[in-house]
């Protein structure tokens, strides 16, 4: 994957679970929307629990996002 489709990939994800976290995107995304965009196992989940599963990936984005830009080989994996 070239540098800058790699780079707008993570913004963009980023930015979602931003949204999901700080701006009130938990409480849109609750119930059959949270099945669809997150997976079947999160469609009873509830407001917390989305937010939980956001912060999780977002973190682990993060540190995967960062281990690309120290080893660049790990970037086309």
């Amino acid at each position: 994957m070239e540098i800058g489709s790699w780079l707008i990939s993570y913004i963009l994800s980023a930015l979602f679970w931003l949204w999901v976290l700080k701006l009130g995107g938990t409480d849109w995304l609750v119930g059959w929307k949270a099945w669809g965009i997150i997976g079947w196992f999160s469609g009873h989940w509830n407001v917390e629990q989305v937010r939980f599963y956001a912060l999780i990936l977002l973190i682990f984005e993060t540190v995967w996002f960062l281990a690309r830009i120290i080893y660049p080989g790990a970037r086309f994996v």
